[in-house]
Parts: structure tokens; C-alpha cells; sequence
């Protein structure tokens, strides 16, 4: 269960009563820090960096699956981009794995009341990580459920030698009302759990209902899970169109699909993690991470998943050398590799920095869009939030001054969350994001300038007011 907290208004109130009351009040951020923050945050709002970082990335290289080559282009335009802003950059290697995609085709060949010599076509897509079928294809009756329980109830007798469609539908009500990422969060145990529930009682195929909110019939990728002495059957996710299309049919009778999935798995690749510090110039051991992932999945371009997140946090180290602001601890910014398909980058950064973790004062991950951001959210103790709120105060100008405390904010900073480092991430307007997430239409023309630029401003100013703490965070 999530905890919402909306405390800005209420903290600062209850500061001003304790200093009625003659109460301690230690200052948290000089009355420099802020007014460099609101100078920091103008300057990022005016500034189209985070833009054109983000239009290169998703156009000029465009989708970077791990193992790709654009996602080996990447790593070197954004070490080289980060040398030209004349930072210090470091690569760090990681070895990722290497899926790609082949061809991808199903249809309907058995339903009811079909026309003679006819097949309905279906829009599919493996999803990360799949084995592929026969080249030919394999056909097969499906069986269609809705949840795990109805799968099992269903038994092996029910199951074996068939094609499983897993038809969750995502909660586009719940993501209309803002809260997208937990209408994601019920939808996606089918994408990466599917194949293995359904292997464990004998299907020889698995296709699961889009995890996401479009209605344009765009199938939404992701990675999937096997697990050792289960069987590995090939996953491909359809449509909502298509998922309500098999459901009715199924309805009435027997209905047989073909599918072919072809994706090839090579070796593991060496790839990396591009990270570039910008110097505290009192506590230079003392580190604030801001960060994004580099790779992305294939379908379309990346631009808000996340090339947008890595853009935000190139844009908060730029700013801050234009401006000439140097922060008390070190910023770091971090592009890490491999969030989509399984987290080696971050897995590396925390196997070196392990003995380190003490010195992590803050981890900053964007990647849920570039919608407009309506405040921040933090992972760790409740007491977190009173730090918070002057700077929400400075992002009251822009409409960001919500608080809101989870489990974890960021796949890439999970390792260091867990292990006691406070973690933020920008709270982004949630209905439009999961429509195009995974799916062909993560292109950058979902790019809202003005909105971009208010996640680098977020981004840029909770980093540096971070570095610039007068206390140390709770942890």
C-alpha cells in the first residue's frame, strides 16, 4: 500500500509555531541555497537543453535495447556530450544481455462462424526475453483467464498443449484518475509471470493482455520471466482490441491461433554506465545522484521512457556549471544501462560502491515520463518530508508541491534504497504516461516542451538543494 502525503503547507506552519513556541528551529537550507535555487530554476524552465538532449537521443539514435548498437551509440554521445559541458566522465562496465527481435505474426485460423478459407489477423509482439516458436509457427487452441487463481482452478488437464491468454485488463479508470503506475503495477505480474504459470501446466504458448492504457491497438512490450526446471514457452503480448476480440470469440467455441515468434538470444555484451560528478566544494565524499536509464525497448523511439529521464539529468549538472553554482557535495550523474531488461548497470554501481553506501546522502531517479510534475516522491523515513518542504516551496511557482512517500521510486537506485540511502524521484502526471510506455508510440512527439523543462527544473532544484542541506537526511 502506498502513503500519500501532502505536507508542504503544513510543515512550513508547523515550523513558524515552533518558533512562536521558542522552539529550536535548525536551518536546513541558507537563505543563499534557496535564492540559488530560484535562480536555478529559472534559468531551467527558460532552457531547451533537456529538449534537444531528448530529441537526439529518441530521433538521431533512436531505440536502445540493451546489447544494441544504439545503445553502444548512446553511452558514447552522452560520455562525449557531458566531456564538451566539461565534466570528468567515467564508463562503467557492465555486461548486458543481447535479445533482438525477429518476425512477429498470429492470427485467428479457428472460430466461430467464420467465413470459409478466412483468419483474423492479430497484432503481437514477443515480449523481452522470449524463446521463440518453431520457425514455421506453432497453432494451437487457446484457453483465456483472466488471473493466476483462474489459471490454476483451470488444472493441467484444461491447460496442456494449448495457448494461454492471459486477459487482465489495465484499470484505464484508475490511470485517468492519476494513478497510473498502480493500475501498471496489477497489470504487469502477467507480462513477466505468464509464460512460466502457464508452462507449469503444460501450454505451449503464451500471449498476455497489453499491460498498458492504449486503445490504438498498440501491443506494449516488456520483459518476461523464466525460472529454472519450468519449461521455456515463447510470450508475446496482443492488443486490447485483439485481447477483447479473442474473448468474445472464445465465448462461443473452439478458437486456434498461429503464431510465429522468432527472437534470438547471443551472449552477453559488454556495455556501460556514464557517470560524470560535479565536485562539492565542502563535502566532495558526500554524493547526490541524479539519474536516467539509456536503453529502452524497440518498438519506438524511448523519448519518455527514457531518454527524457537522462535528459533531465544531464540538464541539472549543465545548468548548474552555467550558472556557476557550486554545490557543498558532489552531484553525480549517472546514465545507467540495462533498466528494461534486467539492471545489470545498476547492479554494477552497487557492487562497487557497496562499502560506500554511508557517503550516498541522496539518489535521484527520473524515469516515469516528462508529463508535468506535481511534486516529488521519496523513499525512506516519513520524517524525510519536513526536508522537503522549503523546496517544494520554491517549486510551489511551477505547481510541483505535492509530497508523496513509497516502498521505492526508481528501479536503478532500488540496490542503494534498500540499503538506507534516502531516494526521490520526480511525481509526474500519471494518466497519459502508460498509453504510450513500451509501446510503438514512445516517440518524441509526445515531448511537451514547456512540461519538460518543468522536470528538469524539479530535477535540477531538489539535486542541488539536496547537495546544499544544512542537516543530514533521516535514514
Amino acid at each position: 500500500m502506498r502513503t500519500y502525503i501532502f505536507l508542504a503547507t503544513v510543515l512550513l506552519g508547523a515550523v513558524a509555531t515552533a518558533a512562536q513556541q521558542g522552539a529550536p528551529t535548525p536551518e536546513l537550507y541558507s537563505k543563499q541555497t534557496l535564492e540559488e535555487m530560484r535562480r536555478l530554476q529559472a534559468a531551467t524552465l527558460a532552457s531547451d537543453y533537456a529538449y534537444k538532449q531528448t530529441g537526439y537521443l529518441s530521433n538521431n539514435i533512436g531505440p536502445r535495447l540493451s546489447g544494441s548498437p544504439q545503445a553502444a551509440r548512446a553511452v558514447e554521445y552522452v560520455a562525449d556530450e557531458m566531456r564538451k559541458q566539461g565534466f570528468e566522465v567515467r564508463l562503467q562496465k557492465c555486461m548486458v544481455p543481447r535479445w533482438v527481435r525477429g518476425e512477429e505474426r498470429a492470427s485467428v485460423v479457428e472460430f466461430p462462424g467464420m467465413a470459409a478459407s478466412s483468419t483474423q489477423k492479430l497484432t503481437v509482439a514477443a515480449l523481452g526475453g522470449s524463446v521463440a516458436t518453431p520457425a514455421e509457427g506453432l497453432t494451437a487452441e487457446i484457453v483465456i483467464v483472466s488471473s493466476f487463481e483462474e489459471l490454476n482452478s483451470l488444472g493441467a488437464d484444461k491447460v496442456r498443449g494449448k495457448i494461454v491468454v492471459f486477459n487482465y485488463k489495465f484499470d484505464t479508470e484508475l490511470q485517468a484518475s492519476g494513478f497510473g503506475l498502480a493500475a501498471y503495477g496489477n497489470a504487469v505480474q502477467y507480462r513477466f509471470g505468464g509464460a512460466m504459470a502457464a508452462a507449469r501446466l503444460g501450454a505451449v504458448a503464451v500471449l498476455v493482455r497489453s499491460a498498458g492504457g492504449s486503445q490504438n491497438r498498440l501491443v506494449h512490450t516488456g520483459l518476461m520471466g523464466y525460472t529454472d526446471g519450468v519449461t521455456k514457452i515463447p510470450a508475446g503480448a496482443i492488443t486490447y482490441e485483439d485481447a477483447d476480440l479473442l474473448a468474445w470469440l472464445a465465448k462461443d467455441g473452439r478458437v486456434r491461433v498461429n503464431l510465429v515468434l522468432t527472437p534470438q538470444k547471443f551472449p552477453d555484451v559488454e556495455s556501460h554506465n556514464v557517470i560524470a560528478d560535479l565536485k562539492g566544494s565542502e563535502r566532495p565524499e558526500e554524493i547526490v545522484i541524479v539519474s536516467g536509464h539509456l536503453d529502452s525497448w524497440d518498438l519506438g523511439t524511448g523519448a519518455i521512457d527514457d531518454a527524457s529521464g537522462v535528459a533531465m539529468s544531464m540538464s541539472a549538472l549543465v545548468q548548474l556549471r552555467r550558472l556557476g553554482l557550486k554545490p557543498k557535495r558532489t552531484i553525480r550523474f549517472i546514465a545507467w544501462m540495462d533498466e528494461e531488461s534486467g539492471g545489470r548497470g545498476s547492479g554494477a554501481y552497487f557492487e562497487e560502491e557497496k562499502k560506500n553506501v554511508a557517503n550516498h546522502f541522496a539518489a535521484i531517479e527520473a524515469d516515469l515520463g516528462a508529463s508535468h510534475p506535481i511534486g516529488i516522491n521519496f523513499a525512506g523515513k516519513s520524517e524525510v518530508a519536513a526536508f522537503l518542504a522549503p523546496i517544494t516551496a520554491v517549486l510551489s511557482k511551477q505547481g510541483a508541491t505535492q509530497l508523496q512517500q513509497q516502498g521505492g521510486v526508481g528501479a536503478d537506485i532500488t540496490p542503494l534504497t534498500r540499503a538506507g540511502v534516502p531516494s526521490f524521484a520526480p511525481w509526474f502526471d500519471q494518466r497519459t504516461y502508460f498509453k504510450y510506455h513500451h509501446t510503438a508510440a514512445d516517440t518524441f512527439d509526445k515531448i511537451v516542451p514547456r512540461e519538460l523543462a518543468e522536470g528538469a527544473s524539479l530535477v535540477a532544484v531538489l539535486a542541488y538543494g539536496l547537495a546544499n542541506l544544512e542537516q543530514p537526511l533521516p535514514r
